[in-house]
Formats: structure tokens, sequence, C-alpha cells
């Protein structure tokens, strides 16, 4: 069964023979992935943090990038502001993204983030609306969502699990914000991040979490008495509160 992307997404096409080059100094991962598939990847501040998330695939004599809608303008006139001289163009397709579960076939890519999020491809035809629950999955494997869990300016993408997701690449070389992710690459224990909690009850996404009357953390995405959320470990516990839902962590 096959259905559009749970939200909503713009295929924009990265045109020119620079276009390798241009983007290999700017995303964390490595283009050069693409020759074997779809390549998640993201952009960030000079002080490490999210800006953009997106998937590349090779086309022709073009790069396709699979961004959430939400950020396709934003996305855009900051690749404008990098290119300079550069022989790249950067423009919207007419493409659409559908998903589905399953082996992918020859014409889909396999979800690079991982094998439980099945497949992605890019057609000039809309898919059907959507038939699987996609934030269930998340929850589940602790997949952030652009503009929820992923938030412009402040997440760092190693505290949300960027390098389990096959988004980042510590080999590549140089890119925007390259020198703060590695030094927290090099840490030996992160003090924050992404998790899944227990949740009992109702909260709004992005509810303060409290454990002994302190901030732990912030309550994201809900789905089946389980939840997202971005945590000071030092604080989290069995026995938290969002709202006046009950929040528990580690999850058995």
């Amino acid at each position: 069964m096959q259905g559009e992307e749970a939200v909503e997404r713009t295929v924009l096409r990265v045109i020119g023979s620079d276009r390798v080059k241009f983007l290999q100094g700017l995303i964390t991962n490595d283009i050069k992935r693409t020759a074997d598939g779809l390549v998640y990847a993201a952009i960030l501040t000079p002080q490490g943090k999210y800006l953009f998330d997106f998937f590349l695939a090779e086309h022709g004599d073009s790069l396709l990038l699979d961004c959430a809608e939400v950020q396709a303008d934003a996305l855009v006139q900051r690749l404008t502001l990098y290119k300079l001289r550069a022989d790249v163009r950067i423009e919207r397709s007419d493409l659409h993204v559908q998903r589905g579960l399953g082996a992918p076939s020859e014409d889909a890519f396999a979800d690079p983030r991982s094998s439980a999020l099945g497949w992605r491809r890019y057609s000039a035809q809309p898919g059907l609306p959507p038939s699987t629950d996609w934030d269930s999955i998340r929850v589940a494997h602790a997949i952030p969502e652009t503009d929820v869990e992923l938030i412009p300016n402040e997440t760092f993408i190693l505290e949300v699990g960027f390098e389990r997701l096959n988004g980042v690449d510590f080999r590549k070389g140089c890119y925007v914000g390259q020198e703060v992710t590695a030094r927290m690459k090099h840490k030996t224990e992160l003090r924050k991040g992404l998790a899944i909690v227990s949740v009992e009850g109702c909260a709004s996404v992005g509810a303060e979490i409290l454990s002994e009357g302190k901030s732990a953390g912030t309550l994201f995405t809900q789905s089946n008495g389980r939840a997202l959320a971005y945590l000071r470990f030092d604080r989290a516990g069995p026995a938290m509160t969002a709202g006046t839902a009950q929040v528990g962590f580690p999850v058995s």
C-alpha cells in the first residue's frame, strides 16, 4: 500500500556542473553516497545547530532535494546565499513524494534512516492519501520530524540521533557546523537527547516535562502510550509529568 508523505513535502531540483561540489561543502552527509541510493542530510548553522533536513537523490543531470514544504522557501534562500559564482541552480520541480512499506520497487528508494520507514518514490503523479500511521512508526523508532522534534536554530543533530539515522558522515570533510558536531561526537556521553518515554494522559506537543519540580525536558509526538521527548538524562526518571500527563523513562 502506498501513500503520500504525511508531512507536506516539496521536491527541489539542483542543476549545474558544480552541484555536487557545492552541496558537499554544506551538508552533514557525503553526497557521493547518492550513487548507491537515497541520502539523508542536514544543513547546520556555523554554531552546529540544525537548520534544515532533507533527502538527496540522483536524477539524470540533476539532484533531487526532498524537503518539508514549510522549509522549502527558506532552504532555497539559504542555498542561493551560499552558491556565489558556482554553476548551480535550484528550482522547484513538479514531482510528488510517495511513501510505502515493504521492499522498494525499482523506481523507489529505501528510506536511509531506518528499514521501518519503508521506501520513498518521486513521481509526477500524486500518491494516495496517507494510509500509514507514520507518527506511530517514528515514535517506536525514535525518529525526529522537521519542525517538531527538529527545531531550527535550537537542535543539535547528534542529540536527536542523526548518526544512528545515517544523516551525518564524520569522514567526508568540512561542512558548515562540522567542528561543533565533531566535538560532540567525541564527548564521552551526551547529557541531553531524544528518547522514547511512556505517557499516560494528554499533553500538548512542546509541553515541559517536570521531574521533582525541575525541568527535565520537552514532550513531543505521542502515539499508543509512548512519546518522543527531549530529555535531560540526569533528571529523567519513571515519575515525571507534562501538563496533566504522567511521563516515564526509561520505557520497559
